[in-house]
């Protein structure tokens, strides 16, 4: 599963973070460290689905985007369980799944407000 480097850091292969993504066994990748968030879920001030939305993937742009303060910096030193020993897949970063996300979520407003204009155009009409 690990090995130990030479200054006693463990190190975890990519497939054992990937393994890490579930309810209740969360882990995730902060700038090349892997922490078990599994613990913490229930203090994250942004909940569990935060959390959830990236456990087994690098959630490097994730974390930093948000702009955590010192105090959950902290925090995540105490959730290091080691050093990621290889390259996630790709499709594997807090950024693939944010962009795909996002433009999903993009695009269901976009529908509405169509649906919304057209249905107000041909009321329009049906009124003349």
């Amino acid at each position: 599963m690990a090995e130990a480097t030479k200054s006693s850091e463990k190190l975890i292969k990519p497939e054992d973070v990937l393994q890490h993504q579930k309810d209740g066994d969360i882990w995730l990748i902060i700038d090349g460290d892997v922490y078990d968030a599994t613990k913490f879920v229930e203090e994250h001030p942004g909940g569990e689905e935060v959390l959830q939305d990236v456990a087994g993937t690098d959630a490097t742009n994730a974390f930093e985007d948000i702009g955590h303060s010192d105090e959950a910096r902290e925090i995540l030193s105490g959730l290091k369980i080691g050093k990621l020993d290889g390259k996630l897949p790709e499709g594997n970063s807090s950024s693939d799944s944010n962009s795909s996300k996002g433009s999903q979520q993009s695009q269901i407003p976009l529908f509405a407000v169509t649906a919304l204009l057209l249905a107000l155009i041909a009321l329009f009409y049906a009124k003349q």
